[in-house]
């Protein structure tokens, strides 16, 4: 069956087919959560087989939905106006690329606030989403950095052949709702945010930068003094 075609062509996820055609990846793959594209709601998605991924996964009080749709209209703004300029051919100093690392930081330094009731601040719901993503390390996919915060979690995964980035974010989450909302006395109401963010790691360096942040995170955040004193990290693991 094919995929619905939206009236309004998604811009982001246009701009997001050009960028996986001019680095060579392949676009329209067979299963587009492997290699390729795909959307969960507006923003794309961009899959690489055989890469490294950057993800965040956050519970659902974390981030209100106003502050998500004020960082998303700064967002949508530079991404007009910088395009508007290629358009007449002139230059900007901006990039799709620095725009979207803008508002990931923007997103990171609001979670690092505390907003939210914070319940990974609870040790025994931190170790519970620590241990669910250190479970199948090794034989699904090999967790390179990660760290769980009071009201998120980032990790640096490389899934193994057949398994799916995808997968594996569903699986941890899954799991430890379940487990999380019986603890902290949850009925129906939702426990992680629906959405996740998933980033395909595009060169060494960029790793390098991205597990220096988290590893960090939980200093920035005023947490310990050393990265090494946060017991849910892959830092202090590292350490002992």
């Amino acid at each position: 069956m094919q995929p619905h075609k939206p009236d309004n062509p998604n811009r982001g996820l246009e701009r997001t087919r050009h960028q996986l055609r001019a680095s060579g990846a392949r676009d329209e793959a067979a299963n587009s959560l492997r290699s390729g594209i795909h959307t969960r709601g507006y923003l794309p998605h961009v899959k690489r087989e055989g890469a490294s991924y950057f993800v965040t996964f956050r519970l659902a009080d974390s981030l209100p939905k106003e502050v998500l749709l004020e960082y998303e209209r700064e967002k949508a703004g530079r991404l007009r106006r910088l395009n508007d300029f290629a358009k007449r051919g002139e230059t900007i100093n901006d990039s799709e690329e620095e725009i979207a690392r803008d508002f990931r930081r923007k997103i990171e330094r609001y979670l690092d606030r505390g907003a939210g009731v914070c319940h990974l601040r609870r040790p025994d719901i931190a170790d519970l989403v620590a241990n669910a993503m250190r479970h199948f390390n090794e034989s699904r996919y090999l967790l390179l950095e990660w760290v769980v915060m009071p009201n998120h979690a980032h990790a640096i995964v490389w899934p193994m052949p057949n398994h799916l980035m995808s997968d594996i974010l569903k699986s941890w989450k899954q799991f430890t709702s379940r487990r999380a909302k019986k603890i902290v006395g949850l009925g129906e109401e939702p426990f992680w945010q629906t959405e996740s963010y998933d980033h395909w790691i595009r060169s060494d360096e960029e790793k390098a930068r991205i597990a220096r942040y988290i590893r960090n995170n939980p200093v920035s955040a005023g947490l310990c003094a050393r990265t090494e004193d946060w017991r849910w990290s892959s830092a202090y693991r590292a350490a002992k």
